[in-house]
């Protein structure tokens, strides 16, 4: 990404029409747009449990989560939040819909979270994973999630366990994400 500095051509400046500052190229005019980061994961299920990961990456090293990520290039939602699921508990996935979509604006991310299932219910850690396993309700570690999203994925899996999606989910009322 470009950088402002002494040596760099990009400036951070408002350009002609625009209504906020961007790196933009004092030699030929190019604007670098910086844009929020997509978030693509899954609350897989395999016989009413769910698949939870514990971190073996920062941030939040340690704690758990949903199989989840950044989208690559060329990639769709869906298969990104697949091939997630494969990095990170050496697991296959059939989605069966979008189940919520949360946008954190403080660190700039839109998150697509998918409902699916544990095919062949075989699963492994993979490189950012420190160890997995698959979790009943009361059982999951509430205290040790890695993120505000994870609980909010789960609670609305849970709202919405045995029904037709519709609609996505959204943050909670009263929860923006910049916490």
């Amino acid at each position: 990404m470009p950088q402002s500095s002494p040596s760099s051509p990009f400036e951070r400046r408002t350009p002609d029409g625009d209504n906020r500052p961007r790196l933009v190229c004092s030699d030929c005019g190019f604007i670098h747009y910086e844009n929020p980061k997509v978030i693509v994961g899954s609350v897989c299920t395999h016989d009413d449990r769910i698949l939870l990961c514990r971190r073996a990456i920062e941030p939040r090293r340690g704690f758990w989560t949903i199989p989840a990520g950044y989208l690559e290039l060329n990639e769709t939602a869906e298969a990104g939040a697949m091939r997630e699921a494969a990095e990170e508990a050496c697991a296959r996935i059939a989605i069966d819909g979008l189940l919520a979509v949360y946008t954190i604006p403080r660190i700039s991310q839109v998150q697509l979270i998918y409902r699916a299932r544990l095919e062949g219910g075989a699963f492994a850690a993979g490189e950012e994973t420190l160890e997995l396993d698959l979790f009943e309700w009361a059982d999951i570690p509430w205290d040790d999630l890695a993120f505000p999203s994870v609980r909010w994925a789960l609670g609305h899996w849970r709202e919405s366990a045995g029904a037709r999606l519709r609609a996505p989910f959204t943050n909670p009322d009263g929860e923006d994400g910049n916490l």
